[in-house]
């Protein structure tokens, strides 16, 4: 038997315990050891927004019964038998995306599509997640990372996914030396897009954001230049009156609503970049102002993806943390420690985000 904290239906949640690990769609199948796969017992685990839209919103349809969540280390329990860099005891990184390296997708560049859009993105989505007694890794050798020495369990849990997709936020923008870059949304994935902007060379960083203590993290650890309070003025006007009608030469998008497009297209420089990493997880339609986009010849370009996961990616943005050239304390404001029923308080903060809330990660007692 295996226990862990799931998703029972659309808004239902809660400890549960099945005879395995399940593949749950398109069809409900058992998840055994194959001779890539590995299975690893969690060390810490931190929920994230995208865990809300699937629970409370019904963001990729109705699951039953599927144990939640993609961030986490571990240890190893057990190797397949053509596992080569992998043992069992080793500590892991566990990447929220674990792309089928062997698939088209990952043949052409992009693993995290592999056999269909965002199909590398799988705990939680299309098997059973990471807030389990044992999870199934496939492809261990092309998607567990080495956990390197020095490096806190804790700090390790945000490489999983809010390193690696703030950091994809900022790549998949160009971010040039000299470059004025907003970031919309001060969240953990946006103040890491904030850290990789600073990391990569931007000069003024506008922090979009109504919440002041947010911005503090963002100006006093991660390079922050502005606090862009759109409760006070609409954001395309203050970054405009900033940069005195020229606009940012980059946008990065980690939250707002279905408006927020044709916002950043609005005070985008022309030949910018709005970079979306921002999971619209409701609403129909997107919609894209035909003037803030210069009647669709102003090059403005805007992109949006997930990140890429994967083994090299997470022993890389590791070294970050090993080397103390990327802190990511500030954001983890928020600690438990127990069993999987803690995972219930630490959701319920990501829903209601009390004061001086960014991040919650729970370290697993066994």
């Amino acid at each position: 038997m295996v226990k862990g904290f799931a998703m029972l239906g659309i808004g239902r949640v809660g400890i549960i315990e099945k005879e395995s690990l399940e593949c749950v769609v398109p069809v409900r199948k058992k998840l055994d050891l194959g001779p890539r796969d590995a299975f690893v017992r969690p060390l810490a685990v931190a929920p994230c927004t995208s865990d809300l839209h699937t629970c409370y919103e019904g963001g990729i349809g109705e699951r039953a019964d599927m144990f939640l969540g993609h961030e986490g280390v571990g240890e190893v329990l057990q190797v397949g038998a053509l596992v080569q860099d992998f043992k069992e005891g080793d500590k892991v990184i566990i990447p929220a995306i674990t792309p089928d390296w062997s698939s088209l997708g990952a043949q052409r560049g992009y693993p995290q599509h592999d056999h269909a859009a965002l199909a590398g993105w799988k705990f939680s989505n299309f098997k059973d997640g990471v807030f389990a007694e044992k999870i199934h890794i496939n492809d261990a050798d092309g998607n567990l990372g080495h956990l390197p020495e020095g490096v806190d369990l804790t700090d390790a849990v945000m490489l999983s996914d809010m390193v690696t997709t703030g950091f994809h936020c900022a790549e998949q923008a160009d971010i040039k030396p000299g470059d004025r870059v907003a970031v919309v949304g001060l969240g953990p994935v946006g103040l890491m897009a904030l850290a990789g902007a600073n990391l990569m060379g931007a000069s003024e960083i506008y922090a979009v954001d109504c919440v002041p203590f947010r911005y503090e993290v963002a100006h006093k650890h991660y390079g922050a230049t502005h606090f862009i309070d759109f409760s006070k003025a609409p954001m395309a006007q203050q970054i405009l009156e900033i940069t005195k009608g020229v606009g940012a030469d980059k946008i990065l998008i980690a939250g707002g609503g279905t408006d927020i497009l044709s916002a950043a297209c609005s005070c985008l420089i022309n030949g910018g970049v709005v970079s979306n990493v921002n999971y619209f997880g409701s609403g129909e339609n997107l919609p894209l102002s035909r003037v803030a986009w210069d009647v669709g010849m102003g090059h403005k370009t805007i992109k949006g993806g997930l990140t890429p996961g994967g083994r090299g990616r997470m022993e890389k943005l590791a070294r970050l943390l090993q080397i103390k050239k990327l802190d990511v304390k500030p954001i983890i404001t928020h600690h438990l420690e127990g069993k999987f029923e803690e995972i219930a308080q630490a959701l319920a903060w990501m829903k209601d985000k009390p004061a001086n809330f960014i991040k919650p990660v729970v370290k697993i007692k066994w």
